[in-house]
């Protein structure tokens, strides 16, 4: 199998362990396979744009989690932070939270970045890197065939029974 689809599931992994994803949140019949051009995270947030814009500003802990760019670390300092003051873009950038992945997902004090353009075109875009982007436009973006993580439940029954001297 391909390293990205390891690569995704990992990630995949991480977001179920320690951000609060559900595995349903992430996969399901609709979308049986991960992007390979993005990550979970971005993914979902692509998926969920009902959700998005967060300030923050006003949002809980859970809520910074789901968005890009913000980790554990940044969700802590963003919290610390704006017990004393309220938040800007700039405030951001110096809390370590990545801008480039943020910006498209987030408010502060009720506004938008200057001269950002909230279409998934753009979002895209922005996500990708320069290597990932010429991939996703080259001939050589054919998904790849997975194996499904929704596959048939019942192979069990399609197993002989093991003797119980085996066992």
């Amino acid at each position: 199998p391909p390293l990205w689809r390891e690569h995704r599931l990992y990630q995949a992994d991480w977001l179920l362990r320690f951000y609060g994803f559900a595995a349903s949140e992430l996969l399901d019949e609709q979308r049986q396979n991960f992007n390979p051009y993005v990550d979970p995270k971005c993914n979902w947030a692509l998926n969920h744009m009902d959700f998005f814009p967060v300030d923050v500003n006003r949002a809980p802990f859970n809520d910074l989690l789901r968005v890009p760019g913000i980790g554990v670390t940044g969700a802590k300092r963003i919290l610390t932070a704006r017990r004393t003051a309220t938040l800007r873009f700039d405030d951001l950038k110096n809390l370590g939270i990545v801008l480039k992945r943020a910006q498209y997902f987030v408010l502060c004090n009720g506004k938008a970045a200057d001269g950002i353009k909230i279409t998934p075109n753009a979002m895209l875009h922005s996500l990708l890197s320069a290597k990932t982007l010429e991939l996703y436009h080259s001939n050589f973006a054919l998904p790849s065939e997975q194996l499904s993580l929704f596959g048939p439940t019942s192979f069990r029954e399609d197993l002989p029974a093991c003797p119980s001297a085996l066992i």
